[in-house]
């Protein structure tokens, strides 16, 4: 028999987690409504380094106003950490755990070792950028001491509850904010165009930038279409209650670039959501309360993935910029200023912009020096004056859209919410006071999340001859909490007799009453510190390096990745027999097995780099065609292909960029990892001197996967349905580029579930350091082609074999292949000095 929602207990209100890039955004978090504080610290490490953020040294007091508010804390270390870097952010570490922070949110594995084992009393969060998406990824990262998890982004609803019946870890998810086009942790475009890397925090929002449509080799016009891979902002205010009943733990709000007014506008209107929602009230937001969200930002709101894939509504692909709220339409101009047909009220001072060109500058845009009604009948009818030539006139006709950017007002309003004195939100007290003639006064107060604190008076009570204390006497002076952080809400009274205590006797209780609650709500209880952690994981990864010492003279070997059955047939005639097999459609994998076997050829087949709770039968599928291993890109494949016996290679997506982690992912069963296309020349140096050369694969020739995306563009501008069951598959039918503002026409490629990757249009090779990889005793090495065919397969594979041989340069290699000279990210202090935002 099924249990009855009636039998199931009261699902627990989630956690509303605010940003906070500065301490007037974590006042403004307090104040509005927040019950936990994300921020990143100055000194790196943290996935917004452009924010204004936190120094360590800032930690103790930070912590102490939000714990004496009855807030957690949680700080950023969610980015990739390379090797020269773990004795720095080991005595980050201390400092974090000493300042009392609840938690730390981390996207390395190897650092979340290092935090379990350095400081093993606090505690960790995988941070989104750790690409979470099923159960089987997190069961495989629980025996790490992972205590709660920051799910995917592209997640849908039903998917997280689906996620929650399998695991017991917490789950947190994203309830607000922009939305990363591609998947947290699996964006390599910064690097790949700019040298800058999202996965440590550079960012340079490429997906913001226009592309052009090419299909088939033919320009296709999109008309205004131009930002096809700019989503619009999530706002999932609706959604709250089926997301508390699928198990969610804590809703969170992106934005610590966002300003303190952004923060108290969206905190409080998704606690008065939440609210609503655990009170059994319908969740909804008027229209003004929602224009009052856009106004803080916005470019334009959806669900995000959250009701699933629609990727028109998600990628409208008109602009990338904050729009703010339509305000109206554009009927005329005159001498004194524009004649608009407005949707929203205008008053002075609101920022206005009207829709023109971007790319060329031409949009309109000023404050509104005075708003006049032109027809009494009709109030929507209004004459909008701007200052003196902020306005070209002639740039305006009718029809234009107009938006409001800015409203002084609101932002007033939202100010005063956290820049008051005296705290405007109060933790609620419940008291118990026992009164008996010849007994001292005693008071126990508690508040939530709080011991309760007890104090008697210094002196017993008498017998009163005309006032004896009353419950009511009680209340109003102990209730005078004046400008603390504590309000009374509840007073019980237990009085025996007729006593009687001076008001300044309870006025001195009342005091010392606070002064422990505020002591008690920052102590910092001690914690655990390993001072030998890192050297012992290091000890560790050192040890097996050097029973490994006799693999440097293995002889090297090339690999090659295939994406079609054309290219494995062109390496196999070329004399390749290590072979990967990364198709799109991967019933052709039977087939690819097939052509292996016969050549006499190993092979071993890509999975997918993402895996979501209804594709794990995938790894089912592609066991049935027992390859000679499986090059894995996600830690659900990892497990799976483990278990069943199968020798797996960890593929650069599990962003292995220091000996800790890398030592994991070979406890966990890999027999090589592919590092971290975010390590550099000198950085993987770095990690080849610290781990068993044997343990490697190093791709030394490639076209960089930029921007691996749930979004498909196949379907939102070449068909006219709107996900996977109704696009009829135009990735079947089309090639697709799409082309940035440089005129370099990258490739757009659809995986098994539709996801689509854009490839870097410029081949990399890593050709200059194969000799001293060779030297290092790293013997793996792989091609991974893309578009290329027969006659350019054979003469790549074949300048690079002669570069094992020694008989050709690494530059000879690249030059002749046209290719940019670099390792990951960039060659390091050898690359020529490129500025990283010519990107933009």
């Amino acid at each position: 028999m099924s249990t009855s929602s009636l039998d199931r207990p009261s699902p627990l209100p989630p956690e509303l987690l605010a940003p906070a890039g500065d301490i007037d955004c974590v006042r403004a978090a307090i104040e509005n409504g927040a019950d936990a504080v994300y921020f990143g610290l100055d000194c790196g490490f943290n996935a917004r380094a452009r924010a204004h953020n936190f120094g360590p040294a800032d930690l103790p007091e930070v912590m102490d106003l939000l714990h004496s508010r009855g807030l957690a804390g949680y700080v950023t270390l969610n980015t990739l950490i390379f090797p020269s870097e773990l004795p720095a952010i080991a005595d980050l570490l201390r400092q974090i755990s000493d300042a009392n922070v609840d938690a730390v949110l981390v996207q390395d594995l190897g650092l979340v070792r290092l935090v379990r084992q350095l400081v093993p009393d606090l505690p960790i969060h995988a941070s989104t950028q750790m690409t979470m998406t099923s159960a089987q990824c997190i069961d495989e990262i629980e025996s790490l001491g992972i205590e709660r998890v920051v799910v995917g982004r592209e997640l849908s609803v039903r998917e997280i509850k689906a996620i929650a019946q399998k695991t017991t870890m917490p789950l947190e998810c994203f309830i607000h904010g922009a939305l990363c086009v591609a998947y947290s942790g699996q964006c390599l475009t910064s690097e790949s165009l700019g040298g800058r890397s999202a996965n440590r925090g550079q960012c340079a929002q490429a997906c913001r930038l226009p592309y052009e449509l090419i299909v088939d080799g033919q320009d296709r016009d999109l008309g205004d279409q131009k930002y096809l891979l700019s989503p619009q902002d999530l706002a999932g205010y609706a959604l709250i209650p089926d997301l508390i009943d699928a198990g969610v733990c804590s809703l969170k709000i992106e934005g610590r670039l966002k300003t303190p007014e952004y923060v108290a506008n969206i905190v409080r209107h998704y606690r008065k959501a939440i609210d609503d929602a655990m009170a059994g009230r319908a969740v909804h937001l008027t229209e003004t309360e929602v224009r009052e969200m856009e106004l803080s930002f916005s470019r334009g709101f959806s669900p995000g993935w959250l009701e699933g894939c629609e990727h028109k509504r998600l990628v409208p692909g008109q602009s990338s910029a904050k729009r703010g709220v339509r305000a109206g339409t554009v009927i005329a101009t005159n001498r004194r200023g524009v004649i608009v047909d407005a949707e929203i009220p205008l008053n002075r001072g609101d920022g206005v912009v009207f829709d023109g060109d971007r790319d060329q500058q031409a949009e309109q845009g000023g404050r509104l020096f005075d708003v006049r009604a032109l027809d009494g009948e009709d109030p929507s009818r209004v004459e909008l004056q701007f200052g003196t030539g902020a306005i070209d006139f002639d740039l305006l006709e009718p029809g234009q859209a107009m938006w409001k950017t800015d409203d002084p007002k609101l932002n007033q309003k939202l100010k005063r919410s956290y820049s008051q004195t005296d705290p405007i939100r109060r933790r609620p007290l419940r008291m118990r006071v026992t009164a008996a003639v010849d007994q001292p006064l005693r008071v126990v107060a508690e508040a939530a999340g709080m011991a309760a604190v007890e104090i008697e008076s210094d002196q017993v009570m008498q017998e009163a001859r005309k006032h004896p204390i009353d419950e009511a006497t009680l209340h109003a002076q102990l209730g005078r909490m004046g400008g603390t952080a504590f309000e009374l809400s509840a007073l019980s009274a237990k009085i025996v007799g007729r006593p009687m205590l001076p008001l300044s006797v309870l006025g001195r209780l009342r005091r010392e009453l606070v002064a422990a609650l505020e002591a008690q709500a920052i102590a910092r209880p001690p914690r655990r510190y390993c001072e030998s952690a890192l050297a012992d994981l290091q000890q560790s990864v050192s040890k097996t390096q050097a029973a490994a010492a006799s693999e440097a003279g293995r002889v090297p070997t090339l690999h090659i990745l295939c994406r079609t059955m054309d290219q494995m047939q062109s390496a196999i005639d070329a004399g390749m027999r290590d072979l990967y097999a990364d198709f799109h459609d991967i019933r052709e994998y039977r087939g690819a097995v097939a052509m292996a076997r016969q050549a006499e050829a190993r092979i071993v087949l890509a999975t997918p780099r993402i895996q979501k709770p209804d594709e794990y039968g995938l790894f089912r599928a592609m066991r049935r065609h027992q390859p000679d291993g499986y090059l894995v890109r996600n830690l659900a494949g990892l497990r799976y292909y483990r278990n069943e016996g199968f020798p797996v290679i960890a593929d650069f997506s599990l962003n292995a960029t220091n000996e800790i982690s890398a030592d994991h992912l070979i406890a966990q069963g890999a027999t090589r990892i592919t590092p971290s296309y975010d390590l550099n020349r000198q950085q993987l140096t770095e990690l080849i001197e610290a781990v068993p050369s044997g343990w490697l694969e190093i791709v030394v020739h490639q076209h960089m996967p930029m921007f691996h995306m749930e979004h498909c563009v196949f379907c939102a501008v070449l068909s006219p349905g709107t996900n996977k069951t109704n696009c009829g598959r135009p990735c079947d039918r089309h090639v697709v580029h799409l082309r940035d503002r440089a005129g370099m026409e990258h490739p757009l490629q659809a995986d098994v579930a539709c996801r689509n990757t854009l490839f870097n249009a410029a081949a990399q090779s890593a050709a200059e350091i194969v000799p001293s990889l060779i030297s290092a005793g790293v013997a793996a090495m792989r091609i991974e082609l893309l578009e290329e065919t027969g006659p350019e397969i054979a003469r790549t594979i074949e300048l690079y074999q002669q570069l094992l041989r020694g008989e050709v340069t690494g530059k000879e290699v690249w030059t002749q292949l046209r290719a940019s000279n670099r390792v990951g990210v960039t060659r390091g202090t050898l690359e020529e000095r490129r500025n990283p935002l010519t990107i933009l």
